[in-house]
């Protein structure tokens, strides 16, 4: 019977230390930072493996990487703390632009959750978008370029978007407004390191993974730099 008692006990202690241990172990995945070069850190700053990534709203190739990377970059690398992720912006024409001050105006807070959904609507968003601009393209040209950027975001459904995600109609406004997110995407543009030629493009621990634009040939790399 003490045997019992014992091993009941120990079996006990043994659960309440697992709900503790889980209790405790932080999901990374939910960690977003502004970094000091402009881009939007996600996971644990201190990752044995940090990725960077250079994306464009616009580049169907990064929608993809988004989608099909999710479950193992996400859902496990970047949870458990192994892999950090840091989106910087590479912007390539005015509808990505309007996207890029959207999602950075919405803060560390909302920045990944609404980049994320920018890439699982860029079909919709972006064929409305062209659409709007070609049928408008004369009447925009009258308009200062701040109010151009607002009505392309309009046509495009950016802003629509943007609310569904969290912003208000005000902070919209003054973020397509705003000069100093323009500066800030600017500075991105001019510190690309050599090798990144277009979108996405991607550096691990700081070095330039040449001729990579896929989830299936980036995983590799990641896994051979200790990710997990």
């Amino acid at each position: 019977m003490r045997f019992v008692v014992g091993l009941l006990a120990l079996v006990g202690a043994f659960f309440m230390l697992s709900l503790s241990a889980s209790a405790a172990a932080p999901d990374w995945q939910t960690r977003v930072v502004q970094t000091a070069d402009g881009g939007f850190l996600v996971g644990n700053p201190a990752a044995r493996v940090k990725l960077v990534e250079y994306m464009s709203y616009t580049c169907p190739h990064c929608a993809a990487f988004s989608r099909e990377s999710a479950s193992v970059l996400r859902g496990q690398m970047i949870r458990s703390g192994a892999v950090s992720i840091e989106e910087r912006n590479l912007v390539r024409d005015q509808l990505d632009l309007a996207a890029a001050l959207l999602a950075r105006c919405a803060g560390p807070a909302g920045f990944d959750r609404l980049s994320t959904n920018l890439f699982a609507q860029q079909d919709k968003w972006l064929s409305d978008g062209i659409e709007w601009q070609q049928a408008n393209s004369q009447r925009m040209a009258m308009y200062p370029k701040d109010a151009r950027l607002k009505a392309a975001a309009d046509g495009a459904g950016l802003t629509a978007i943007a609310r569904a995600n969290g912003m208000s109609q005000a902070a919209i406004d003054a973020c397509l407004a705003d000069p100093a997110g323009l500066d800030q995407i600017t500075g991105l543009l001019q510190h690309v390191p050599p090798g990144i030629n277009g979108t996405p493009g991607f550096l691990i621990n700081g070095k330039v993974q040449a001729d990579i634009y896929t989830w299936a040939a980036l995983e590799p790399a990641l896994r051979a730099a200790g990710a997990r």
